[in-house]
């Protein structure tokens, strides 16, 4: 991941967000390179937050999962809420204002390459077009992942990150494409909820904080699970967090205690017993196999 200077980083970024997730890629991509991400992540935005800018150093796609506001491109201004995505190209006058009773949590990745804005209108969102897209949560789940490599290191990071935009890509063009008719309240609930999972999968612990975070009681919540999943919301956040736990075996290595307390255990036996059940192999014999490596 390169490397950039404070200053730099402020062009770059709002000052008014807070809980925020970035990653940096490629600031200065050379020129007629593939279409790729550069930089991206999720901001949840001050109720003071505002964005008035004449151009900026890339294309970017947006993505507003909560919250309320309005986005003016190129003079022209839409409301933004929850499903509402948006493309802006590099030369492009931006402005963009959040409900400061209902600040926006939205998500962004800025792309550079050859086709980029022929790549953007064929997933219906050329540069200056706002959508909103029918069932738009599984968007939360496909910008997490994105951010999660982005900020992993690895030299394949980047060509991992850009297979990732395209997957992107081709949802937004799917969901498009499905138009409005194609709403399902439930499902849309459903992928809430699983979104919210992935995203926040090492800090929860129970069904009622499922719960909580998605809005909805404890049982809609496992009607929901039993009717768009093959296992129960539990056993799901359970699978994430041992996924969460392998990885960081994997990639870091260090004590089991560690890696127990980072996805939310205590007792590192239930934790090793949990793992077991889920991958088949406990975690002492996952650092065997980092080890063998």
């Amino acid at each position: 991941m390169d490397k950039i200077g404070i200053n730099r980083r402020r062009t770059l970024l709002s000052q008014q967000v807070t809980g925020t997730r970035y990653f940096f890629l490629n600031l200065a991509p050379s020129r007629g390179a593939a279409l790729a991400p550069v930089l991206g992540g999720r901001e949840q935005c001050n109720p003071d937050y505002a964005v008035d800018r004449e151009a900026y150093a890339y294309a970017g796609l947006e993505y507003v999962a909560e919250g309320e506001g309005w986005v003016e491109l190129d003079g022209r201004r839409h409301r933004l809420h929850p499903g509402v995505v948006f493309a802006y190209g590099a030369k492009m006058h931006c402005v963009i204002r959040t409900d400061p009773a209902r600040p926006l949590v939205k998500y962004f990745v800025c792309v550079a390459g050859k086709g980029t804005a022929a790549r953007l209108a064929r997933a219906g969102l050329a540069p200056g077009q706002v959508r909103a897209l029918a069932t738009h949560a599984e968007m939360r789940g496909l910008f997490e992942e994105l951010i999660h490599e982005g900020q992993r290191p690895g030299r394949l990071a980047r060509e991992v990150c850009a297979v990732r935009l395209e997957l992107l890509l081709l949802k937004v063009e799917e969901h498009v494409a499905l138009g409005p008719r194609a709403h399902d309240p439930a499902r849309e609930r459903y992928l809430k909820c699983k979104a919210l999972i992935d995203e926040r999968a090492d800090r929860m612990a129970t069904l009622e904080e499922i719960a909580a975070a998605a809005g909805l009681e404890v049982s809609s919540v496992c009607r929901l699970f039993r009717r768009f999943h093959d296992c129960s919301p539990y056993r799901y956040l359970l699978q994430r967090k041992m996924t969460l736990a392998a990885e960081d075996l994997v990639e870091n290595g260090g004590l089991v205690k560690e890696a127990a307390q980072k996805v939310g255990f205590g007792d590192p036996f239930h934790f090793s017993r949990c793992f077991k059940s889920v991958h088949g192999v406990a975690p002492r014999d996952l650092l065997r196999y980092r080890r063998a490596d």
